[in-house]
């Protein structure tokens, strides 16, 4: 798909989604704006970005996390690397939505940094998050000096009035040399530099982010949302294990800004329906 038939084809979704109740009414209608990742939906995006965009809004959101065109490209991403930046924010910005956070992985802010940068101001950033550390991961000093090396790049990151943050998987809960590795990143990590993203996917290994937000107080970003049950399966936001009225209370205390569901497609309706009942 060419840039002309990608842009083009947000007509088709946009007429489509107009028969969503409550389409364009989201902005300003919630106290607590919440977002979307646009991970786990990349199949749809890339077919009708504008489109996708517009469907998201009328289930309730008011904006999104993006993942970096080119260093996801192999991702699902592919058809965003030639669209220019302005026209993906014009994408966002005309479904009522705004994009301030994105991943960008490591590798490509190493080896491209100012490529990064340049789409990063695009589109108008006010976060960047890494989905990882860059680390064979064999040794406890290995997420340290990794570590420190996110420390270097947020320095940069910081220099171009951006904010860093760094996004957990579940490898990050897992004991080595002794230690629970997340715990030993925490260590590492300059919390003036670097902010976590805490996705909340971790409680099917028994951890809880309102425990970690307690635990360290303003060390937070954002967070990835998802629910589960006692046995693992995924369920829109409420209807699974986690106290939610628990977990945004302590995101307080642990500075988190955004809030980005990151689920199956068929979840993102009753999810953005949950969280702004239980809000407002």
């Amino acid at each position: 798909m060419n840039r002309r038939e990608f842009i083009g084809h947000g007509a088709v979704g946009a007429g489509a989604v107009l028969l969503i109740p409550g389409f364009l009414k989201a902005a300003g209608k919630y106290k607590t704006p919440i977002g979307f990742q646009t991970f786990p939906i990349r199949d749809v995006l890339a077919k009708d970005f504008a489109g996708t965009m517009k469907m998201m809004a009328g289930l309730g959101y008011q904006y999104t996390e993006m993942c970096y065109p080119k260093g996801y490209a192999g991702a699902g991403f592919g058809p965003l690397v030639h669209v220019k930046t302005a026209d993906i924010k014009k994408m966002i910005e005309d479904a009522g939505l705004h994009c301030p956070s994105c991943h960008i992985g490591v590798g490509s802010l190493k080896s491209n940094f100012g490529e990064c940068m340049e789409f990063a101001h695009g589109l108008g950033l006010s976060q960047i998050v890494v989905p990882g550390l860059e680390t064979p991961g064999k040794t406890i000093e290995d997420y340290k000096t990794a570590s420190d090396d996110l420390n270097k790049l947020a320095e940069k990151i910081k220099g171009e009035g951006m904010d860093t943050g760094m996004h957990n998987h579940s490898g990050e809960f897992k004991m080595l040399d002794g230690e629970l590795i997340y715990d030993a990143i925490m260590a590492a990590l300059d919390p003036k530099l670097v902010k976590m993203q805490f996705q909340t996917e971790v409680i099917t290994l028994g951890y809880k982010g309102s425990a970690y937000f307690e635990k360290y107080p303003g060390r937070f970003i954002s967070a990835h949302l998802s629910d589960w049950t006692a046995d693992k399966k995924q369920v829109p936001i409420g209807k699974g294990i986690i106290d939610w009225k628990e977990f945004f209370a302590a995101a307080k205390t642990g500075g988190v800004k955004n809030f980005f569901v990151e689920m199956n497609m068929d979840t993102y309706k009753d999810s953005a329906e949950y969280i702004h009942r239980l809000l407002g």
